[in-house]
């Protein structure tokens, strides 16, 4: 029996060892197209003429900055005028003065009623003036709270005169000037900006390829001349639709740009490794 079964052990080895092995992916080049990881046509949120432009073709900039600013006079004064009423309280210490007077005088009318001093209309009066206090006063707050919101709705619409970037990039282009008028319908932009950190890399791969690439794979991305070396990239797209008059498909790649050294729009020869 156990000479059996090492025997069939032996055979079942022997079977594996027979069985054909996958054929290694092979190492192969590619050429494709450094772009920018993605562009910006800066527009207005509101119509209104340039007030001015703060940054210039090929300036780099950061999220947040102000690029440009529209004339806001009318803004402004109307937000000066809502912030004046939201910091006036005068009402509201007026309201609490009262309310404060009208409870301490019904206190002393309910001693004096208990007392039979004064009379049953003394004393509903008294209740009457306290409940019409207060509820003057929870006026004079819905008041303030209206005049607190007046103030970021104002502020909101003052913002949108100011018109700020909305990525790490550079200024790839400058399409208006101040004193132009600018319109939400207008096709002409502000300013057109590129993110260039990270980039990415296009390729275009024969259909024969169709399976060897998968995303999270690395390549060596070599820039043409002159600016060369070689660079560390990540596959993150690879189209599941090949075109079928061509016979390809096309695959990106993620290429890290820290302090933006590279630029955007050169060839380069994507080196892929088994």
């Amino acid at each position: 029996m156990k000479t059996l079964l090492t025997a069939g052990l032996l055979l079942s080895i022997a079977l594996v060892n027979t069985q054909p092995t996958a054929a290694p992916v092979e190492e192969f080049s590619a050429q494709g197209l450094i772009t920018p990881y993605q562009t910006v046509e800066v527009a207005a949120a509101v119509d209104g003429v340039i007030e001015s432009i703060s940054v210039e073709r090929g300036d780099i900039i950061s999220k947040g900055q102000v690029l440009a600013k529209l004339e806001s006079s009318v803004e402004k004064a109307a937000y000066d005028l809502a912030m004046a009423r939201a910091e006036f309280n005068g009402e509201l210490r007026t309201r609490r003065a009262s309310l404060a007077f009208a409870e301490t005088s019904l206190m002393q009318d309910e001693i004096l009623y208990k007392k039979e001093i004064i009379s049953v209309q003394d004393i509903e009066k008294s209740r009457t003036q306290k409940e019409l206090a207060a509820a003057e006063l929870l006026q004079a707050e819905e008041n303030q709270r209206l005049a607190q919101l007046n103030l970021e709705q104002v502020r909101a619409t003052l913002d949108l005169r100011t018109i700020r970037s909305t990525i790490d990039g550079i200024v790839v282009e400058r399409l208006l000037s101040p004193g132009e008028l600018v319109t939400r319908q207008s096709e002409k932009k502000i300013l057109k900006l590129a993110q260039i950190s990270p980039l990415h890399v296009e390729i275009i791969l024969p259909v024969q390829q169709f399976g060897q690439i998968k995303i999270g794979d690395t390549a060596t991305v070599f820039p043409e001349a002159p600016v060369g070396g070689q660079h560390s990239a990540r596959v993150t797209v690879v189209d599941r639709l090949v075109d079928a008059a061509s016979g390809t498909y096309g695959v990106r790649l993620e290429l890290p740009n820290p302090d933006n050294r590279l630029p955007a729009g050169l060839k380069c020869s994507v080196n892929f490794l088994p």
